[in-house]
């Protein structure tokens, strides 16, 4: 029996955030070819493998497991289903769009009647300082195979759960297609209408309750940074101690490895430790 409380969170390990190679990709019914993720991380598969073996070999020292769910609908704000240029036209994945874009026609949302809603969005989320909004690929689609976990990991995960009698937390973030939702504490610009989108005294609260608390995912860049950045901040300084970065289960976006090394750098800073996979799995072990 474990000794101490070992609670391991990941952030979306899910397919459409995966580098994974052919063998890992669906057929497509309809046209009969193989498909890949949506949105894939470099790296991202290799983590994913590493941490399906710390879960498998430190499964009797781990007491819990919560795992994210990036969700997302199609017409969704951080979706080019949800945008058109000044002229109607597409508007293509990773595309940068400001409040002054908007304010200027330069872009405008699809949906009838929403402009307003979106020009006071953008001027949130820019009031925040955090990000810039970004037009992603269609990624993370509810009742996807995108939106899946991982293969290899959800094995492991299952494993965990069939030796315990214990069901890993599954907690959805995205679902509100009108804001960006990179943490799994909170939205980026909060809807008070949409409980989902408000701070997560729950989750918080579950994880604090750990005696060490493991974190790794997708990515490193976006959804890790932003998901330990608001637990690093709603945590007393002192508990800082106790939460640990696994930096080999995590990568970055390409084009943002330089936010990933600072996020990396500002949690060392705070306290946070960082260790690797071979690491991990021993200290698990050893609690069994």
């Amino acid at each position: 029996m474990a000794q101490r409380a070992l609670h391991l969170l990941v952030i979306d390990p899910q397919n459409d955030f995966c580098d994974l190679p052919p063998a890992y990709w669906p057929t497509d019914p309809e046209s009969g070819t193989r498909r890949g993720a949506a949105l894939p991380v470099p790296g991202a598969h290799a983590d994913m493998q590493r941490l399906a073996a710390i879960v498998e070999e430190g499964a009797a020292g781990l007491t819990g497991i919560t795992v994210t769910l990036d969700s997302h609908h199609h017409v969704d704000i951080g979706h080019p289903a949800f945008w058109q240029t000044a002229e109607k036209g597409p508007v293509s994945p990773f595309t940068q769009i400001s409040a002054a874009d908007v304010r200027a026609g330069k872009y405008r949302p699809r949906p009838a009647g929403s402009l307003t809603r979106v020009q006071a969005y953008l001027d949130s989320l820019e009031a925040a300082g955090r990000y810039t909004h970004m037009v992603w690929p269609q990624h993370c689609e509810i009742g996807s195979w995108g939106h899946n976990i991982h293969h290899d990991l959800r094995r492991a995960l299952n494993r965990w759960e069939d030796r315990l009698a214990e069901s890993v937390t599954m907690v959805v973030k995205g679902t509100n297609p009108w804001t960006e939702h990179y943490s799994a504490v909170m939205a980026e610009v909060p809807d008070p209408a949409d409980p989902a989108t408000l701070f997560n005294t729950d989750l918080l609260l579950r994880l604090e309750g750990a005696e060490r608390l493991f974190i790794a995912g997708e990515a490193a860049s976006h959804c890790v940074k932003a998901t330990c950045e608001h637990i690093v901040d709603a945590l007393p300084p002192e508990s800082l101690h106790k939460l640990v970065l696994i930096e080999d289960c995590m990568s970055a976006v390409t084009g943002f490895e330089a936010q990933a090394a600072e996020f990396m750098a500002a949690m060392r800073k705070r306290g946070v430790q960082i260790m690797r996979s071979p690491e991990v799995a021993a200290e698990l072990k050893a609690n069994a």
